[in-house]
């Protein structure tokens, strides 16, 4: 069975030839309007596009001074802020291809990649992501120099290390003596310039740089812009990795159609932000909404009373609409008069917390839960769940506003083709799949087939157009009974069920029933051990209390209800700690790394079927 492409697919054809092209368009076409809000430590500070194109031209300028040629790798060790986009800007602008390094990745890795890659020059965050740098210099041959966003650039050879000012004060003296370097830089650049290397975090082995040229990201720009669901007046607020696909199609998508963007990669402050930036749209990873989703229901649980009474009332009124929405209607008579009294009395506020804008949420990296989609759309608010890999640069199917079928990951973008293969894999085909891995032709050819199928190792279907993932194919699990389980299906429900749960780990392959290892949101738990005579437990106490194994049995039971006999949890265990990116638990993007977890806490698992 296979997906076509849409007549829409006719209007991404006609495409920039590259990503400095297709942001040099928009600054010709809004150089007033604002593009980019950032935090300055006192606030927030703006950047229009005429401005953010003279602070990209010096950055490129001064990537030139510092001989970096076209094609040429550079660098980029950061989190998710203003410098990160300005820099690979500069990188793009002049034909160089942007090398994304995770602040989290350990000093061998980074050390590994920068090799791979051989990248020439370095922007490195502050001092911490400048030492992993420093500490492999000897292996690092072709690199040339680095430059530090945070810092006085001291640390280290002055003549290697510099900062961003220092670049940008090079790139002027250049644009000074030879105005049409960047210029004549950026003409060289077509749609099959390389553009990036990302570099997948995977779950085994060294992570694999992913080439993505310059057509991956124009027609990713292009693609969401046909698709006509964001407009110039949107404004967003960005978190999400830059070094993650996703994050960078993000980037794509606003140089194409020109809304501003609030940055600013510190998750703990993303509720704040949301609040004070008031944006219209967000993307997040689903562990985000999920851990909305969860404090809500956890503080009116624990406050109980009227409120809980009410709050519950209200959600009961919101689920009934959104059946309603969801089957194309309205409500109306008595129950739409109980919406908007639900509306005053809960969802507001909760609406409130969240800048009060939100026209939807963008959901991708990871599978998200029907019931957690289905809570925010009762309070009035819509998350839209997308589908695609690092290896096609990320937005491959979107939901529509206009038509959301939650539990799918929407239609293909206009021009991307989806195919089923026999065995259930999802088979991906258009502009946005990558040329290949770096240095890697024989592990290409394993995924990326002679007819241009790239093969994501994810299972689904296609059901009237809209495409469903049910799981990873290497995740199935097989019991020694012969029975096929999906894990991702069972984590996603319980994460749903339990809103103490940070994180659960379903295991089972080849063994006669499943368990689970489970970790808890050190907020959540915390909060409810005020309400239940715990109040001043630490958190790796609280985990081994009969109280919390009750709690967490009830939600087990729950999550049993719902699944086959042979799919149950028989047996789990609370670890006494949360999973974690550093720990590498986690990928940077949140997906647990599931063979590392297993082999960690093998012992753990193995006594649960002593």
């Amino acid at each position: 069975m296979g997906l076509g492409t849409t007549d829409r697919a006719d209007l991404v054809a006609d495409r920039p030839p590259s990503v400095g092209r297709m942001f040099l368009e928009r600054v010709e076409a809004t150089p007033d309007r604002e593009a980019y809000r950032y935090p300055d430590g006192a606030g927030w500070s703006s950047l229009t596009w005429a401005q953010t194109k003279d602070r990209v031209w010096a950055l490129a300028a001064g990537l030139l001074d510092l001989g970096v040629e076209h094609e040429q790798r550079v660098a980029l060790a950061s989190s998710t802020r203003i410098e990160w986009i300005l820099a690979d800007l500069a990188i793009n602008v002049i034909g160089a291809a942007t090398t994304t390094v995770y602040p989290t990745t350990t000093p061998e890795d980074v050390s590994y990649i920068l090799s791979d890659s051989d990248t020439r020059v370095v922007f490195a965050e502050n001092d911490e992501q400048l030492r992993k740098v420093l500490e492999h210099r000897a292996d690092l041959s072709q690199l040339t120099r680095i430059v530090v966003f945070d810092g006085d650039g001291t640390q280290g050879d002055p003549d290697f290390v510099l900062t961003l000012s220092e670049l940008e004060e090079r790139g002027r003296a250049l644009l000074a003596e030879r105005a049409s370097a960047v210029d004549d830089a950026l003409a060289a650049v077509g749609p099959e310039t390389l553009a990036t290397l990302i570099y997948t975090s995977g779950t085994t082995g060294r992570p694999k740089g992913v080439r993505l040229v310059n057509d991956n990201w124009v027609y990713e720009g292009v693609a969401v812009d046909v698709f006509d669901i964001l407009t110039i007046d949107d404004v967003q607020y960005l978190w999400l990795p830059l070094s993650h696909s996703f994050g960078k199609a993000l980037e794509a998508i606003q140089l194409r159609i020109g809304f501003a963007t609030a940055v600013d990669g510190d998750l703990d402050r993303i509720v704040e932000n949301l609040g004070v930036v008031k944006p219209t749209f967000m993307a997040g990873a689903p562990r985000i909404f999920e851990k909305v989703r969860a404090k809500v229901i956890t503080g009116v649980e624990n406050e109980g009373g009227p409120k809980a009474k009410i709050f519950a009332w209200a959600f009961g009124v919101g689920a009934k609409v959104s059946k309603l929405r969801q089957a194309g209607r309205e409500p109306s008579g008595l129950l739409a008069f109980q919406y908007r009294l639900a509306d005053k009395l809960v969802f507001s506020k909760i609406k409130a917390r969240l800048g009060g804008n939100i026209r939807f949420f963008v959901s991708g990296a990871a599978a998200l839960s029907r019931d957690v989609a289905e809570w925010f759309h009762a309070a009035g608010m819509l998350i839209l769940e997308g589908y695609g890999l690092t290896e096609t640069s990320a937005a491959s199917c979107v939901n529509m506003p206009y038509d959301c079928r939650f539990g799918t990951v929407g239609p293909p973008a206009p021009g991307t083709e989806v195919k089923i293969a026999d065995d259930g894999e999802i088979l991906l085909r258009g502009p946005g799949v990558m040329r290949g891995y770096h240095k890697l032709s024989d592990v290409t050819a394993e995924v990326l087939d002679s007819d241009g199928w790239f093969h994501t190792g994810d299972v689904g279907e296609v059901a009237d157009g809209y495409l469903r993932v049910t799981d990873r194919k290497k995740d199935l699990i097989k019991t020694s009974g012969g029975k096929y389980v999906a894990p991702q299906k069972i984590e996603i429900i319980f994460k749903a069920v339990s809103p103490y749960a940070s994180q659960i780990v379903v295991h089972g392959d080849t063994r006669n029933y499943c368990t689970a290892l489970i970790t808890l949101d050190p907020d959540a738990i915390t909060e409810w051990a005020e309400h239940h005579e715990l109040s001043g437990r630490p958190y790796e106490e609280l985990t081994r209390t009969a109280a919390v194994r009750e709690l967490i049995q009830g939600h087990i039971d729950e999550l049993n209800g719902r699944l086959e006999r042979w799919e149950t949890i028989k047996k789990f265990e609370i670890l006494t700690h949360d999973l974690t990116v550093e720990n590498g638990d986690l990928t940077p993007s949140l997906k647990v790394k599931r063979k590392a977890v297993e082999k960690k806490y093998m012992d753990v698992l193995d006594g649960m079927y002593t």
